[in-house]
């Protein structure tokens, strides 16, 4: 199968089919998350989730940091 090629500065993928490829799992995607049928996370309950795993994160790197400086 040929594959025709695309430009960089015109997309992403290495060609159409890859392209077209993409959409298809794309659409998939979207489709299948309109259709779940799960609560909703509100946005400020994630980003605490987030920020709350990043503070750990950074502790933790920090007690490291003290611990290999002396």
């Amino acid at each position: 199968m040929l594959m025709s090629a695309l430009s960089p500065i015109v997309s992403e993928h290495e060609s159409e089919e890859a392209a077209a490829r993409y959409d298809r799992w794309f659409r998939e995607k979207v489709r299948a998350s309109q259709e779940d049928g799960r609560p909703l996370i509100p946005h400020d309950a994630v980003m605490a989730e987030m920020d709350e795993i990043i503070r750990r994160a950074e502790e933790r790197v920090a007690k490291r940091n003290a611990t290999s400086a002396t």
